[in-house]
């Protein structure tokens, strides 16, 4: 019984911590929209979040041994950049590249 209770303990912390983090930031912005500094996050944090994670993603998932290094996570990164502009749509920005992604790791192409 207690490591049912230690489990079932340790589930409501995660569950209130997880709460907690995601709406923390939804009650301090509401009062702070109009600071400049949250006008400027809102403005260029996304573009470079999206610029780190693209390049950890062609660090780690590039294989730069092959015969066309990189190029396993070159193309889908290029797909996604070229669906974006085209559609404006994230999700099928998103979509293409993991689809191209795993063709090309499960194909073996490059």
């Amino acid at each position: 019984m207690a490591e049912s209770t230690y489990i079932a303990a340790f589930i409501a912390v995660a569950a209130v911590a997880t709460f907690a983090t995601r709406v923390i930031p939804f009650l301090f912005f509401e009062r702070h929209t109009e600071h400049p500094l949250i006008q400027h996050l809102g403005r260029y944090l996304p573009a470079a979040v999206m610029a780190l994670l693209a390049t950890v993603f062609l660090q780690r998932s590039g294989t730069w041994t092959a015969d066309l290094p990189g190029f396993d996570a070159l193309i889908p990164g290029l797909l996604v950049i070229a669906v974006h502009l085209w559609r404006r749509n994230a999700l099928l920005s998103i979509a293409a590249g993991t689809a191209s992604y795993m063709i090309i790791q499960q194909t073996g192409v490059f």
